[in-house]
């Protein structure tokens, strides 16, 4: 597990005004709590600890609280940022007991996602469930992170939290509580394919009823032609005699 150490200030300034003095000054207010002791208000130098927190093992590992003449170890339980500056706004660091279990947010790392033959071989996607999960245990057995192998999952099939391997004396928060059984990962069909898939179903068939209709509809106009034909061949005889009628009536006045 990685060793973090933070140099602090003891402080003696509380309130608004004090905290905003001190991050103009380039410092980070903290408070140290817990352990049946009374809490201590501390200032940290900003830098070093916006370095330790672009590190993944620094918000779930024992940490050395250097200040004064005191040394004490403590987990971080709260980081406030400023809302779109890269500042760290706070810090709330929780006093351990090397023999008082404790219970900790523990990131998730899944491997053998390319090799799983629902990914691989059957056109499915990892849907991630869970990215971290809370666990208990004494602080020396505290992981940096849980990792999850998903290699041997099929289209359609799931890993749970009851799935993960535990280090010795770690224990999932929730299942001890008797907690459900959480799926944390699945592979799936992108719903987004299935709808391509049944779009180009229907139009597929829409071309195919079209293409039987076709002859149908050129026999129907082929049938109508004909029936237009025979009505104009019965009208000429008629408009012959229609044409000879008069020369008939002029023959009778001579």
């Amino acid at each position: 597990m990685a060793k973090f150490e933070l140099n602090a200030e003891q402080r003696d300034a509380k309130g608004t005004g004090a905290s905003r003095r001190l991050r103009r000054a380039g410092k980070i207010p903290a408070v140290l709590y817990g352990a049946g002791k009374d809490a201590v208000m501390l200032s940290l130098e900003h830098e070093p600890v916006y370095l330790n927190v672009r590190n993944e093992a620094f918000f779930t590992s024992i940490l050395t609280v250097n200040y004064g003449q005191q040394k004490e170890q403590a987990v971080l339980r709260d980081l406030q940022m400023h809302p779109y500056k890269p500042r760290i706004q706070h810090l709330d660091l929780q006093r351990i007991s090397a023999t008082e279990k404790l219970h900790m947010r523990v990131p998730l790392h899944f491997t053998g996602q390319d090799q799983a033959p629902g990914v691989k071989l059957q056109g499915g996607i990892v849907m991630h469930h869970l990215t971290e999960v809370d666990v208990t245990c004494l602080p020396h057995q505290l992981p940096e992170f849980l990792a999850v192998d998903i290699s041997k999952l099929n289209l359609n099939e799931s890993v749970h939290l009851s799935n993960i391997p535990l280090p010795e004396g770690v224990v999932i928060t929730s299942i001890a509580h008797g907690g459900g059984d959480l799926a944390i990962a699945t592979i799936a069909i992108v719903r987004a394919a299935i709808e391509e898939e049944e779009a180009a179903a229907a139009a597929a068939a829409e071309a195919a009823a079209a293409a039987a209709a076709a002859p149908a509809a050129e026999g129907a106009a082929g049938e109508a032609g004909k029936e237009g034909a025979k009505k104009e061949a019965g009208k000429e005889p008629a408009k012959k005699e229609a044409g000879k009628e008069p020369a008939k009536k002029e023959g009778g006045k001579k």
